[in-house]
């Protein structure tokens, strides 16, 4: 984005106003957690972040604010990539309304509007409405610098492995160099689909790659040109790539909707309120059960102003009641069967979502066997076992990962899961904008006294030898007994 000089300056403004508020707050304070040196001689990192979207950015701030700075962020994207902002999210502006704080971490200056109105004008944003995608995704490029977050591009994670002082991580570098790093805690905010697989109906599995999708995927769009389209869902990623696809120059998009009705009531949205974050994650497993089953079952509208955007278009139609059946190769198209008849495309894009698979992590993969879920939570309860929401991880207060058995995988509270997945545990606080401050500092604060709690002793010896004198021995006249003595 380049800015007009009056913006520049309304930037800079904004950016002195943020370095005296984190001034006053004493940030960054002084560290304080334990050096650990390594096999090789190298200093042990007390926190690996996997992942620089939005998650990863607040959680890696929230820390900061703790005094833990022997921390790394890493993301596998190039910068700007980060996240699916820039990516498969193909909305033309944020669901959210653009009055939440969102990163901010309590921080007003700190906030969207606040950046917003540096560089746009207060004129702009009361005009706004809701906030612009990519816009979204300037904001925080901005707030990863003006927070100075040392993200690390290009870096993934290859495998993860016990060690004697926490945790054995291979990086894979995007240049090909590989990299073993030793850290003591581990941060799972791999996104919505960081511990999931796309859902995909099995009769069109086996034309993945050729005629079909996955919303997530990177879309030749400008192949659909003159093509006819269907699309599988009635979700807001359904009607989003519908547009998107009819705005390329789709000659027809038909969504295929398995449900008879369309939902209209985001239930999610009635639960975001404080009372909900702070004593979901307090409720027993059965009421959290309760809550996520009802609204999930309820499924989420797409947002008015997505279907707008679809259906201003003549050329777009919808089949309620119409599962897909069968599908069957035609030349180079495809011909679905559904209840409601057949139907032939040239392309096939499925806005069906995610479901939490722990396997499609695969730094996880050594350790399934020993994670608790909310199968193992839930046992003996009435429930189908089919239901999704048993395959969560149950995660500890501090969003860590608990062993099945207890004692046979201690390493596990070093793993904390801040994405989607910890959405059972903890409410919806670890991937969308409305509770991720309360998310990140929930994290923060438990994975603190977590490293704290580790180190009771070596902080006793400290306290012990603590001697930062008030008394220097002068003030009192005549006195000449002091502890310690002079």
């Amino acid at each position: 984005m380049a800015l007009k000089p009056d913006s520049i300056n309304g930037l800079k403004n904004l950016e002195t106003a943020i370095a005296r508020d984190l001034e006053l707050l004493c940030y960054p304070p002084k560290p304080w957690t334990r050096e650990i040196l390594g096999r090789d001689g190298s200093l042990v990192s007390d926190v690996l972040i996997v992942g620089a979207g939005m998650a990863g950015l607040t959680v890696s701030f929230a820390l900061l604010r703790q005094g833990i700075n022997r921390l790394r962020l890493i993301d596998r994207a190039k910068v700007g990539e980060e996240g699916p902002w820039a990516t498969y999210a193909r909305m033309l502006t944020l669901r959210s309304p653009n009055h939440l704080s969102g990163p901010a971490m309590g921080l007003p200056n700190l906030t969207f509007r606040a950046w917003y109105e540096a560089t746009h004008g207060s004129s702009a944003w009361s005009s706004l409405g809701k906030i612009p995608r990519l816009v979204w995704m300037e904001y925080l490029l901005w707030y990863r610098r003006v927070l100075s977050l040392p993200v690390e591009n290009g870096t993934r994670l290859s495998s993860v492995k016990p060690s004697v002082h926490g945790l054995e991580c291979r990086l894979i570098h995007n240049d090909g160099r590989e990299e073993i790093v030793t850290t003591r805690k581990l941060v799972l905010a791999t996104g919505r689909e960081g511990q999931a697989h796309p859902r995909i109906p099995e009769v069109l599995r086996p034309h993945l790659g050729k005629t079909v999708w996955h919303a997530s995927e990177d879309i030749n769009f400008e192949s659909l040109k003159g093509k006819n389209v269907a699309v599988v869902g009635v979700a807001a990623s359904a009607v989003d790539n519908a547009a998107t696809a009819i705005e390329a120059g789709a000659n027809h998009v038909t969504l295929l909707v398995r449900a008879n009705a369309v939902p209209r009531v985001n239930k999610p949205k009635g639960a975001s309120f404080p009372g909900f974050v702070e004593g979901f994650p307090k409720l027993t497993p059965t009421m959290r059960f309760k809550f996520m089953d009802y609204m999930a079952s309820k499924r989420i509208p797409p947002p008015r102003d997505s279907v707008q955007r679809l259906f201003k278009n003549s050329n777009v139609n919808m089949w309620l009641g119409a599962p897909i059946t069968g599908a069957e190769t035609n030349g180079e198209q495809l011909c679905l069967s559904t209840s409601k008849g057949n139907i032939t495309v040239d392309a096939v894009i499925l806005g069906t979502g995610f479901y939490i698979d722990m396997t499609a992590a695969d730094e996880l993969r050594p350790f399934l066997s020993k994670i608790m879920t909310h199968a193992d939570l839930l046992n003996g309860e009435h429930i189908n076992e089919n239901n999704e929401w048993l395959t969560f991880p149950a995660l500890s207060s501090s969003f860590q990962y608990q062993e099945r058995i207890k004692g046979s995988a201690p390493y596990l509270r070093n793993i904390y899961c801040f994405s989607y997945a910890a959405a059972m545990s903890h409410g919806n606080v670890a991937g969308d904008i409305p509770a991720i401050s309360d998310g990140a500092d929930r994290l923060s604060r438990g994975l603190t006294g977590d490293l704290f709690s580790e180190d009771a002793e070596f902080h006793w010896k400290s306290t012990c030898k603590y001697e930062d004198f008030e008394l220097l021995g002068d003030e009192i006249p005549g006195i000449s007994d002091w502890d310690p003595p002079l």
